[in-house]
């Protein structure tokens, strides 16, 4: 599987991922329905998943907005029972997350075939956190304003296109062979991070967070702070 196809995936609900794997191998196809690969996949993946470290900087970043008080949520294109599987071994990350403001691809506030790269995850976030932001059907120009008060992290293009259709302030955090299939996209994302260590919160109206490299990011800033109040 090539980067170009692993990045179609990325963000997507299970089902989508697994239709859009098999529609570029029909030799596979022809030997095994979607819901067999899902199943045969959700058995390796159990397996798989309970290894895997988190991406840099990630486990203290949100130590350090947790510690601070600023509200934050968990969007995953994931399936609950998915999510669970990748999360259980990294307690001292995703508890920091109360479970009503975690939002995957089968929650109640997401509709089927609503997942990313659409924007309704990244919204039903907002509502978790008790903000007003509309629905992606109606939007007023109040809840427009406490849109762009959010900042979104991401590493899968779907995602990126998600938080900004969200009218979300986007920070895209590639893996480094993604970004090479279009070095010079972002998909709208405010910045492009090579790991989450270059977030500098101060540049975002956040406070220092105890606890996380403050490392200046290279990448080019928007100018306007976010009131963490607001996130």
């Amino acid at each position: 599987m090539t980067w170009e196809i692993k990045a179609g995936v990325m963000g997507k609900t299970s089902v989508m991922a697994a239709e859009y794997i098999l529609s570029h191998f029909p030799r596979v196809k022809e030997d095994m329905t979607v819901e067999e690969y899902m199943k045969e996949g959700d058995r390796k993946r159990e397996e798989l998943f309970r290894k895997v470290e988190p991406m840099r900087g990630a486990a203290a970043l949100v130590k350090g907005l947790y510690d601070a008080g600023v509200p934050i949520a968990l969007a995953t294109g994931s399936t609950y029972e998915n999510f669970q599987y990748k999360t259980t071994h990294l307690p001292h990350i995703f508890s920091l997350f109360p479970p009503s403001c975690i939002l995957t691809g089968d929650s109640p506030e997401v509709k089927p075939g609503r997942g990313k790269p659409k924007p309704d995850v990244f919204l039903a976030a907002a509502h978790s956190l008790g903000k007003d932001v509309g629905t992606a059907e109606e939007c007023t120009d109040a809840q427009r304003i406490e849109r762009s008060k959010g900042i979104v992290f991401e590493d899968a293009r779907p995602g990126v296109t998600a938080g900004v259709a969200a009218g979300m302030n986007v920070i895209w955090v590639p893996d480094p062979e993604l970004l090479a299939l279009d070095p010079e996209a972002n998909f709208g994302a405010k910045q492009v991070l090579s790991h989450l260590e270059e977030f500098n919160p101060e540049e975002w109206g956040l406070p220092r967070l105890e606890g996380f490299n403050h490392c200046l990011p290279t990448s080019e800033t928007i100018s306007d702070s976010v009131d963490p109040k607001n996130l």
